[in-house]
C-alpha cells in the first residue's frame, strides 16, 4: 500500500493528513509538521525555534522532565521535537497497543508544557555547552560563515543553533510567544502510518490536536543567494588543515519541472562521491583532498549550490582555484555520455533502497506534498531520468552559469 492524502477537519480547519497502512510490524507513528515554524522565524533571536523545540521536549509542568521521560520509557514510546529551517516537527511512535496512551501523554505537552525557569535554565546550559564545543569544529565554523555571505540580510544568515549571546537573551516569554504563534492548526500537516486503520488514526489525531488554537498560516518568503562572490577567511591556531566551503546561487525552485535534470547534473558534478567530477579532479588526479563534494540545496524558502573539501594548509589556494576551474569547465562543456549512463544507473538502481522502510516512504510522500507535487511523483521523476539524453542534460547545465559565481568560506591556520 502506498501513502494517501486525506483531510481531517478540526475547529473548521481542514488539516492535510498523509497516511500509509503497514502491517509488517505491530508499530505505529505520527508526526505533526508545523509550517513556517523553523529557524526562518527566529527574528532577532537566532536559536529561538530550536530552543522552543527543546523546551517542548522537557515534558509537562506536573510531571517535569524526568517524570515525563519515565512515563515514555515505561511504555517504550519514542518522542521528539525537532526544527529545520522551515518547519517544526513533533513525532511520536510506539507499539500499536500503546499509541493511544502515547497520544494522551503527548497531548499534555500542548495543555501544560514545562515552560518553567528551571527547565529553561537546563536547556540553556546544554545549548551553551554545545555551542562552546562547536568553537573547535572547523567544518561547522566554515559552513556558518558561508551562510553569512550567501544570505546576508536575511534570516538565513544566522546559525539555527543560535549564538552564545542570543541564547543568553532568550526568555520564557519569547518561547511562549513563539509557541503560541506557531503551534496552531492552520500550520499543521499530519503524517501518520503503521499498523492502524485510518479511522483509528483520525480519532487519535483529533484528540491530540484538539487543544491547539486555530491560529494563522503565513506564506513562506523566498530568499535569493548572493552572487557577489565574496570570501571569509577565519584563522585558527590549532587547525592542521584548511577547511574550504563554497557556494553560489542556483536558479531552481521546488516547483521546477527540471528537478530530474538537476539530480543528474549535481550527481555527476559532486554529489556522487567517487567518480564525480570534483572528486576525480581534486582527489584522484591531484591528491589535494581526501574528499570533495558539491550539491544543490533546493528548498521552498531558498535554493543554492554548495560544496566543501579539506586540504593541506599549503594547498588551500590551489584547491580553491581548481574548484572554480572544474565548475566553469562543467558549465561550458557539460557531462559526457559515460557520466550520464553511470549517474542514471546509480539513481535508478539505488531507488529501492530509498523506499524500503515505512518512515522513508512517508518522508518522501510528505516531501512531495510539501513541495506541491502529487503523491507518487517520485516514480514519475525516475521515468523522466531514464529518458534523459546527453544534449538535454548539457543544455540544462549550460543554463546554470550562475553556479560559477562562487563565494568561499575558509578556515585555515
Amino acid at each position: 500500500m502506498s501513502a494517501e492524502l486525506k483531510h481531517i477537519e478540526i475547529k473548521g480547519v481542514k488539516i492535510p493528513v498523509i497516511y500509509e497502512k503497514d502491517t509488517n510490524l505491530p508499530i505505529a507513528g505520527l508526526q505533526i509538521v508545523f509550517q513556517k515554524s523553523g529557524s526562518i522565524e527566529d527574528g532577532e533571536l537566532p536559536g529561538l525555534a530550536k530552543m522552543s523545540a527543546k523546551m517542548l521536549s522537557q515534558g509537562t509542568k506536573s510531571l517535569g522532565n524526568v517524570g515525563f521521560a519515565k512515563k515514555l520509557e515505561e511504555r517504550a514510546v519514542r518522542f521528539s521535537v525537532t526544527t529545520g529551517v522551515e518547519t517544526m516537527v513533533m513525532e511520536v511512535s510506539s507499539l500499536k497497543e500503546e499509541l493511544k496512551n502515547a497520544i494522551e501523554l503527548v497531548k499534555k505537552i500542548f495543555v501544560e508544557p514545562n515552560l518553567t525557569p528551571k527547565a529553561l535554565e537546563q536547556v540553556k546550559t546544554t545549548t551553551l555547552g554545545y555551542l562552546s564545543r562547536k568553537k573547535k569544529d572547523y567544518d561547522y565554523i566554515a559552513s556558518i560563515n558561508l551562510k553569512k555571505i550567501l544570505f546576508a540580510g536575511t534570516p538565513l544568515q544566522n546559525p539555527s543553533d543560535g549564538t552564545q549571546e542570543s541564547i543568553q537573551k532568550i526568555s520564557l516569554q519569547n518561547i511562549e510567544e513563539f509557541l503560541q504563534k506557531h503551534l496552531v492548526l492552520k500550520r499543521a500537516i499530519v503524517v501518520v502510518g503503521g499498523d492502524l486503520e485510518f479511522s483509528e488514526a483520525k480519532k487519535l489525531i483529533q484528540e491530540l490536536l484538539e487543544p491547539l488554537a486555530v491560529g494563522k498560516s503565513e506564506p513562506l518568503p523566498f530568499y535569493e543567494a548572493s552572487s557577489k562572490q565574496q570570501e571569509i577567511v577565519q584563522k585558527e591556531k590549532e587547525t592542521k588543515q584548511a577547511y574550504i566551503y563554497f557556494g553560489s546561487p542556483y536558479n531552481e525552485r521546488v516547483t521546477s519541472d527540471d528537478l530530474h535534470l538537476s539530480r543528474l547534473a549535481m550527481f555527476i558534478l559532486g554529489t556522487g562521491g567517487f567518480g564525480s567530477r570534483l572528486m576525480e579532479e581534486i582527489r584522484v588526479k591531484r591528491g589535494l583532498a581526501y574528499s570533495a563534494y558539491s550539491m544543490a540545496r533546493i528548498n521552498k524558502s531558498h535554493s543554492y549550490f554548495t560544496g566543501y573539501l579539506q586540504t593541506k594548509l599549503e594547498s588551500a589556494d590551489e584547491a580553491k582555484k581548481l574548484v572554480k576551474e572544474v565548475i566553469a569547465d562543467f558549465v561550458a562543456k557539460g557531462a559526457t555520455q559515460k557520466e550520464l549512463e553511470s549517474a542514471k544507473k546509480f539513481l535508478l538502481g539505488s531507488e529501492p533502497l530509498r523506499n524500503e522502510t515505512l518512515s522513508q516512504r512517508l518522508s518522501r510522500a510528505f516531501h512531495e506534498f510539501y513541495t506541491g507535487k502529487p503523491l507518487g511523483y517520485s516514480k514519475e521523476e525516475l521515468k523522466k531520468i531514464e529518458k534523459v539524453t546527453l544534449s538535454e542534460l548539457n543544455d540544462f547545465i549550460k543554463k546554470h552559469s550562475e553556479i560559477e559565481k562562487l563565494s568561499f568560506s575558509i578556515v585555515t591556520q
